[in-house]
């Protein structure tokens, strides 16, 4: 059960308008003040570093000095829950959203997401990928019956920004111009050792949501098919394939 003088201490640690916490004895004989003041800005300083290395393509798009500055309000606005610091900045795309300094850069949020996206593919389980040749019976017949089981680690976003280009652009090997200022869908997964950002084609983030909630493969196709217009059932099932998504082959759950 938390003390009060932990309650104290954790709630001046992240607020440099608070004195130290009653009690705070240093044995060398220093000031409390000076010296609780130091270790409260290795704190921010170590969470706004977890951040960076979290969120190097935000960090990219607005430059050191601003990533820094808006990190720091969000630490102490949003300070970690969890002693795993891997699962410190999960909130932090909505903080962006409604960083009003930030607002010139509205695409931001959705960049945040696809690294947590990124992050978490990174430590899910590991599975082997179903390999391309278990495809190969699925007729006509069976498309309509069978559905898919995703890898672990695969993840689905959607953004009304090309955000897949916008990514890719950003990083030390990108391609800084952009053809096409329209929204993008994004798989994200780790089917071995590296994560992988595949932009998906049109319908893809339709066909594969309704592939995650138990359709089969016939009936993902026509809902992605609905949704949108120019969906291509052929090039999608190849993505998923070629991508390694499918972890196991299931019975599709009637819809």
């Amino acid at each position: 059960m938390q003390t009060a003088l932990q309650a104290e201490f954790a709630t001046s640690l992240l607020s440099a308008n608070r004195p130290a916490p009653h009690g705070i004895i240093v044995r060398t004989g220093a000031d409390p003040e000076k010296r609780f003041a130091v270790y409260r800005n290795n704190v921010v300083i170590g969470l706004v570093r977890a951040l960076e290395s979290r969120f190097p393509v935000v960090k990219r798009l607005v430059g050191e000095e601003f990533f820094r500055a808006m990190a720091q309000v969000f630490v102490t606005e949003d300070p970690p829950r969890s002693p795993i610091l891997f699962c410190y900045g999960s909130t932090f795309p909505d903080f962006i959203e409604n960083f009003v300094p930030a607002a010139d850069v509205p695409f931001l949020g959705d960049i945040a997401r696809l690294e947590l996206a990124r992050g978490r593919a990174y430590h899910a389980a590991d599975m082997r990928p179903l390999p391309a040749e278990d495809f190969a019976p699925l007729d006509a017949e069976k498309l309509a019956v069978t559905g898919i089981r995703l890898h672990p680690s695969a993840e689905l976003l959607t953004s009304t920004f090309p955000i897949v280009s916008i990514w890719r652009a950003h990083q030390e090997d990108g391609e800084p111009h952009i053809s096409s200022w329209q929204g993008e869908a994004a798989l994200v997964l780790r089917p071995q050792l590296d994560v992988e950002v595949h932009l998906l084609p049109a319908g893809g983030y339709q066909f594969m949501t309704a592939l995650s909630q138990g359709a089969s493969l016939a009936r993902a196709a026509t809902v992605a098919a609905a949704e949108a217009p120019s969906f291509n059932a052929v090039k999608n099932l190849a993505l998923l394939i070629e991508a390694r998504v499918v972890a196991k082959l299931v019975a599709a759950r009637p819809m």
